[in-house]
């Protein structure tokens, strides 16, 4: 494999917050490069502007002789127009090498642009119309990418000119306004549950980019003193629990980190692959946004497996190399949508933080600590970064260099610490109304009674600071990992495995599992100067579902609207679902006396039913993104789901339902 084999461009460009004086763009890149940027808002003069690495508006991550990462936070000279079309070119060029040629956008991604448009483009909407939402997005999972529907839906809006018409036009039948933003929930990448074949393509993919070799001798892993020694090891497929120590006392560490323990009610651990170096995890999002990242790897089954194994690897190659030939659409969403992102468990590790005593566990190893770590440097470098640049000042930057220059060195733990008590993940965009993204997984309320038991998903302090963000704004558009308000039965059921030490088994994380979190959230929606109106919009569950709830006692409570769309690319298993849904039905009606003996008593809580369900059912299964279409006042007037299989689904409320019981 040569080097030259390599694209200029690996992943990007991906468009993230936008304001009418502010453009952030996200790339990853092969070498160095100078950025050209020109903006052709509609009917107002073009811009430009050139800048070069780590000048101001500008800056350069090197994580390898051939990946360099560049967020570009550009301060405009005039500003943008909202409610029309804007389109821009982007030029790179590289610094070594190669006589300072110009690369256009067309070079590096002659498909990023829509049929019938000259560049890639977005719009800035003077309110949000609508929108685009969901999670979890398993790439070896079978059923497909929804992300291909928002393709599709963004090529339709084009082509009848949607994206010139105000966000207050009257409404389409079926197009709805141009979306404001695409909202990724939780779960982009899952760096706990890997398919043999990709955790083949990380490894030729960190051979490709001349990733160092992250040192591994400090982490009490017998015979393992680097990466380059894991990615050769006999366990390094399909066993990689087994390298983890044997002492008695470390048996936790097994059941917390590498999926020891089975979920029978809901779920199946699957995580004998789980990334562990800094390199692998960096080469998963390269692999899970960008077709680039593709090119040229081969995905031959590694040595040493057996027949079994193979055949599994097999059956995980076709998937996957479905999951490769859609990413150009992928790629051209978010270069044509604002993209907000939020981590949940499995952009980290499966059940992080759920309770005190995996924390104690998980953090008290320093091999669980480095794969934990690890994880949280992809995150910010490849989501956290963009959503809220100012977070992240120089010297925390500085710091983030050195980990990556030098994987494994006393620097990169050090960094690692300070990431594990960074606390400023959560973040507000300045939409209309107010985009406010929580922070659901490093807040957390942990149990003093037992430390087994879940702890809330924000303590006290955090969920205060949410109420001052919060405060007289007339509407609100909140992203919570985990629904705030979720399916009762599915929560009793989590609640009795808890109450038996087993929280692990069922992901026993919601909001209602912790008394002190569950009260402090719903005195939120409570507290007379909250919203008027609250859009929650939510993931997590591997099903997709919209609840109306009323507050109980009060003329005039906050209208709230529970909005859950999950998986991008997964689903619940379906025959448990149905059996879910169905009991949750007859036990937990609108009406049902048993809602008095859930924290959510004072409020009515009414599901909406998907068009077309059979049975009267209330969840929709399959990979789906989540469609919402709000009014001036910031009232969802039109939530649909756009399932992978061709399907859309509207939930629309039932008179006979909302009639107070």
């Amino acid at each position: 494999m040569t080097e030259t084999a390599l694209p200029l461009v690996l992943a990007g460009p991906v468009v993230r917050r936008v304001t009418p004086r502010s453009l952030v763009l996200w790339l990853a890149v092969r070498e160095p490069v100078r950025v050209r940027i020109d903006l052709a808002p509609t009917g107002r003069p073009a811009q430009r502007y050139t800048l070069g690495p780590d000048s101001h508006g500008c800056r350069l991550l090197r994580a390898g002789q051939r990946l360099h990462y560049v967020l570009v936070d550009l301060r405009l000279d005039e500003p943008l127009p909202t409610d029309a079309w804007i389109g821009y070119a982007l030029s790179l060029q590289p610094l070594e090498g190669d006589g300072g040629r110009w690369s256009g956008w067309r070079e590096f991604a002659p498909d990023l642009a829509y049929p019938g448009r000259d560049s890639p483009g977005f719009v800035l909407p003077s309110r949000v119309a609508s929108l685009l939402h969901g999670s979890c997005r398993r790439p070896h999972y079978h059923g497909g990418d929804s992300l291909l529907r928002a393709d599709d839906l963004l090529a339709r809006c084009l082509e009848a000119g949607v994206e010139g018409r105000g966000a207050d036009t009257e409404p389409d039948e079926t197009l709805p306004a141009w979306p404001s933003a695409l909202l990724l929930t939780g779960d982009q990448v899952y760096v706990d549950d890997v398919a043999g074949p990709m955790l083949r393509a990380t490894h030729r993919l960190v051979e490709r980019l001349g990733l160092p070799a992250e040192a591994l001798r400090d982490l009490e892993v017998e015979g393992l003193t680097d990466a380059e020694g894991l990615y050769r090891h006999p366990a390094c497929y399909y066993r990689r629990e087994t390298l983890l120590p044997r002492r008695k006392r470390n048996y936790a560490l097994i059941e917390i980190l590498f999926g020891g323990v089975e979920k029978p009610v809901f779920t199946t651990a699957n995580a004998q692959n789980h990334l562990v170096t800094l390199g692998e995890v960096l080469a998963m999002y390269l692999l899970c946004c960008s077709p680039s990242a593709w090119q040229c790897i081969d995905l031959e089954p590694p040595a040493g497996l057996d027949q079994k194994l193979r055949r599994r690897y097999a059956a995980e190659r076709a998937v996957i190399e479905s999951f490769a030939a859609e990413l150009p659409a992928v790629r051209r969403v978010f270069a044509h949508l604002p993209v907000a992102m939020i981590f949940d468990d499995h952009d980290i590790t499966d059940d992080w933080n759920l309770s005190r005593e995996w924390e104690e566990v998980a953090y008290g190893h320093p091999f669980s600590r480095r794969v934990i770590g690890n994880a949280l440097v992809g995150y910010l470098l490849n989501q956290a970064w963009g959503n809220a640049p100012e977070h992240f000042d120089d010297e925390l930057l500085d710091a983030l260099a050195d980990t990556l220059s030098n994987p494994g060195a006393a620097r990169h733990d050090e960094f690692i610490d300070r990431l594990l008590r960074f606390d400023r993940w959560h973040y507000t965009w300045p939409t209309e109304p107010p985009l406010v993204v929580i922070d659901t997984r490093t807040h957390r309320w942990r149990s003093e009674s037992a430390a087994r038991k879940p702890s809330g998903l924000m303590d006290w302090e955090a969920i205060t600071d949410l109420q001052q963000t919060l405060r007289d704004l007339p509407a609100v558009l909140m992203v919570s990992p985990a629904p705030i308000f979720g399916v009762k039965l599915i929560e009793a059921i989590q609640r009795v495995f808890t109450w038996f030490g087993h929280p692990l088994m069922v992901d026993a994380e919601n909001w209602m599992a912790h008394p002190g979190a569950a009260h402090a959230m719903l005195n939120v929606f409570r507290h007379s100067r909250t919203p008027k109106h609250f859009v929650v919009l939510s993931g997590d569950v591997h099903y997709s579902f919209v609840y109306d709830v009323e507050l109980r006692g009060r003329e005039r409570g906050p209208d709230i609207w529970q909005i859950t769309s999950s998986g991008v690319r997964n689903a619940f298993p379906r025959r448990l679902l149905i059996v879910l849904d169905a009991a949750n039905r007859v036990l937990y009606s609108p009406r049902s006396p048993l809602n008095w003996f859930t924290r959510r008593r004072r409020m009515r809580v009414v599901p909406r039913k998907p068009a077309g369900s059979r049975h009267g059912r209330r969840l929709v299964n399959g990979s789906g993104i989540g469609l919402v279409e709000l009014d001036a006042q910031g009232v969802p007037w039109r939530i649909r789901e756009l399932l992978a299989d061709g399907r859309t689904v509207a939930f629309a409320r039932s008179e006979a339902e909302s009639r107070w019981g």
